[in-house]
């Protein structure tokens, strides 16, 4: 197989978005919680992802913080400590935009406890109009762990410079599908996602297959705020050939795509 022969194109900006995989210990296992992306979206359409987003300049103010410190996960993330405090606040902020789930602690007599207040603070988040500093919450960045950090390669319109993080769910918390982005929201076990994937039952770009291969290992959702894990920004390989189902490299391991259809060869 040969890699990918496209150059870089230097006017492509790397744009860096932070990504949650929301887990809870389900009676099998432990679960997480996913999004089929609607299919007229111009990135990643029809897949099967994570909650998630950019990175964007609302995220630059940093609210009231709990747990690990910004220069703890700058650490983590071999990023400068601005960069990832906004990661941590994108990934708090596009959870809460999309499933309605707070990782964060409103203060006592706070008017965001009315269900109907937060759901206007909310749709404020969604239309930009405000970050979520607007909820007065204190981020809970010790239910969060570093993961992955992937660089979209060379040769792609869009490239993203994209950290995964883990999650556990609060106690309680529901998540439900409130994006116009996705159509179909659901808890399920990473291996059976892997599995629907290879069924074609849904489809998986490359880097959702290694996170969910990464959390079928997991015991329970609860041993991720035991794991200390330090990531680099790096970039995948592509090493399937022209006209083939893509397929990845990843320091040692490769990773396909799944349940998507194989790419068109180009003229």
């Amino acid at each position: 197989m040969s890699a990918d022969p496209r150059p870089p194109d230097p006017a492509v900006r790397i744009r860096p978005a932070a990504t949650v995989m929301l887990l809870r210990d389900g009676a099998a296992g432990p679960e997480v919680f996913v999004l089929q992306r609607v299919a007229s979206m111009a990135f990643a359409g029809g897949m099967t992802a994570f909650p998630g987003g950019g990175v964007d300049d609302r995220d630059q103010v940093t609210p009231d913080w709990a747990g690990p410190a910004p220069d703890w996960w700058a650490d983590r993330f071999a990023a400068d400590s601005v960069l990832a405090a906004a990661v941590v606040t994108a990934a708090v902020r596009e959870l809460f935009e999309e499933t309605g789930v707070l990782l964060a602690d409103l203060p006592p007599g706070s008017a965001a406890t009315d269900p109907a207040v937060r759901e206007d603070l909310r749709r404020g988040i969604v239309g930009h109009r405000t970050g979520i500093e607007a909820l007065g919450a204190t981020i809970r960045a010790d239910l969060l762990r570093p993961w992955a950090r992937w660089v979209t390669p060379p040769g792609q319109p869009r490239r993203y410079d994209t950290f995964f993080l883990a999650a556990v769910a609060p106690a309680g918390a529901e998540p439900q599908l409130l994006t116009t982005e996705a159509e179909i929201g659901r808890w399920v076990r990473p291996q059976d996602a892997l599995d629907a994937g290879r069924k074609g039952e849904i489809a998986l770009m490359p880097p959702t297959v290694a996170m969910l291969s990464d959390l079928a290992a997991l015991p329970s959702a609860t041993d991720l705020l035991q794991i200390d894990r330090r990531v680099h920004p790096a970039s995948p390989r592509v090493i399937s050939a022209e006209g083939e189902s893509v397929v990845v490299r990843f320091g040692d391991h490769e990773f396909g795509a799944l349940g998507m259809p194989v790419p068109p060869m180009t003229s």
